[in-house]
Formats: C-alpha cells, sequence, structure tokens
C-alpha cells in the first residue's frame, strides 16, 4: 500500500541506516537499525504506523540537508 507520509526508504545492510524521504521532501537516516527490523518495515501494511511505532521511540535518527 502507498504511503501518505513515506515518498521512499533506502537500506544499506553493511551500516545498518534505513533513510527514508518524506513526502514533504525531508530525508532522514535512521541509525543502527537491524536487518530483520527493516525486514519488518518493509513488509508493514502502514510503514508510517510501524515508523512512528517501531522505529523513531527506539533508534536515533538524523536530518540530512
Amino acid at each position: 500500500m502507498p504511503s501518505s507520509v513515506i515518498r521512499k526508504y533506502y537500506y544499506k545492510p553493511e551500516l545498518q541506516v534505513l533513510t527514508i524521504i518524506y513526502v514533504s521532501g525531508a530525508v532522514y537516516d535512521y541509525l543502527d537499525v537491524p536487518q530483520d527490523v527493516f525486514d519488518d518495515f518493509r513488509a508493514a501494511y502502514s510503514k508510517g504506523v510501524f515508523l512512528n511505532k517501531n522505529l523513531k521511540p527506539y533508534y536515533q535518527y538524523e536530518k540530512k540537508s
């Protein structure tokens, strides 16, 4: 299902970095995200809900310029 919040996302397994590009154009890197958590994110019916419940509260993130 397309997300109303997330435009695209990329995962770098060697760095465990999940990059999320929001519909607004903002880009964030979520740090130290294990492969299994990314796999759950990718499989989630609502990526926005998963992001808010399972990523934002537990993983550090940085806004990219």
